[in-house]
């Protein structure tokens, strides 16, 4: 089984990099497997065939090496007919040689294949490509020499070990790419923290100050301004502190749904707890908030809303309907260009984050949006 790491892109660059050495390595062997079995070929009892079975590893090593170059074509199916290439060159080799014969056909180049399943698919793939090249050398020999055997427990034992390197490698590329990621993450915070404070944050407390003075609905408006101002501030010190918490606690996400219900708002939920990690639960919660904002805002006060929550093995899918006149075609599209990302940010953006997707679909009848995500963070 390949690396659980495998699929990551810079796990990927890892295993490209080994290949390109392998390439270069295989050429290497190929050669001199070629020089090998010119110099021996007068110590064969069928030469013609011999050389039919260099003349093959070498066109083979050719034509494999071409395929490794793209990863598309690294398949269980290329992998396991390099294998058998080196098998079948060492079960051929008595049949070639004399008895009592000290080097195969193929010679170190039967390490190729075992070293391409260990680049593919780590430690496991080392040792099955290496215990059944070993094995194969073993079964084909009337005696074995204490060179023989060194060479085959040197098979064995190396197949792992270089898939385990190859692991380690991996898994130390993923997480040097994952720390950049959050690094640059971090600065683009900090840089948002000090833009938001030094604009709106500023805006909000003026708001909130010439409010109280006024009175009235002014009054209001500057209450309302203040406990935004109050909310982005938590918010910041939130991302803060993002990359040092400690990992989240468990929460029902049916029970956090079910606040939600209004005169105007029916929710619908599973008879038992739906448990989510708190941060993706609290993600989940604004971005239905921001859905049933949009419906009192632009399918006005009569319209109602519908919150289903349905919780499946590996996912959790809350679908938000309403009976309004339904979003005008490209309105969407239309904000997101305007730069106002209100939608976008609150509803589509907040599920990719969390490895989901928001679907929205709307007409006459109204406006129905999907938000589905993974149970456990990706």
């Amino acid at each position: 089984m390949p690396p659980a790491t495998g699929a990551d892109p810079a796990a990927r660059v890892v295993e490209d990099r080994l290949f390109r050495a392998l390439a270069v390595l295989r050429l290497v062997l190929v050669a001199n497997t070629l020089g090998v079995g010119l110099y021996t070929a007068e110590e064969m009892v069928r030469p013609l065939l011999g050389g039919l079975v260099v003349a093959g590893v070498v066109l083979w090593s050719l034509l494999v090496t071409w395929a490794y170059a793209d990863v598309s074509r690294r398949t269980w199916r290329l992998l396991a007919v390099d294998l058998a290439v080196a098998l079948a060159a060492l079960a051929l080799t008595p049949v070639v040689k004399p008895d009592g014969f000290d080097a195969t056909l193929a010679g170190y180049w039967v390490m190729s294949p075992m070293l391409a399943w260990a680049a593919r698919a780590g430690w496991r793939g080392g040792l099955v490509a290496g215990l059944l090249v070993g094995g194969t050398d073993l079964l084909i020999r009337d005696q074995v020499t204490q060179g023989t055997y060194g060479n085959i427990f040197l098979l064995v034992v190396g197949g792992p070990v270089v898939g385990y390197l190859v692991e380690s490698l991996q898994r130390a590329a993923v997480e040097r790419d994952r720390a950049e990621r959050e690094a640059a993450a971090a600065a683009e915070r900090a840089r948002l923290a000090r833009a938001v404070h030094d604009g709106v944050l500023q805006v909000l407390s003026l708001v909130q100050r010439r409010g109280a003075e006024l009175g009235g609905e002014a009054a209001a408006l500057g209450r309302a301004a203040g406990e935004q101002e109050e909310a982005l501030r938590a918010l910041i010190r939130a991302q803060d502190r993002v990359s040092a918490r400690a990992p989240a606690s468990r929460v029902d996400l049916a029970a956090a749904l079910a606040d939600l219900e209004s005169m105007s708002v029916v929710v619908s939920l599973p008879g038992h707890p739906v448990e989510l990690d708190s941060d993706r639960a609290t993600e989940v919660v604004a971005a239905v908030r921001a859905c049933l904002d949009n419906v009192s805002r632009h399918a006005g006060p009569a319209a109602t809303a519908w919150v289903l929550l349905e919780s499946l093995p590996d996912e959790v899918s809350v679908a938000v309907r309403d009976d309004g006149p339904g979003i005008p075609e490209g309105r969407l599209a239309e904000a997101y260009a305007a730069g106002r990302l209100g939608v976008s940010g609150s509803v589509v953006g907040r599920l990719q984050d969390l490895g989901g997707r928001a679907d929205v679909a709307t007409g006459s009848w109204g406006t129905e949006w999907t938000l589905t995500l993974p149970r456990e963070a990706p």
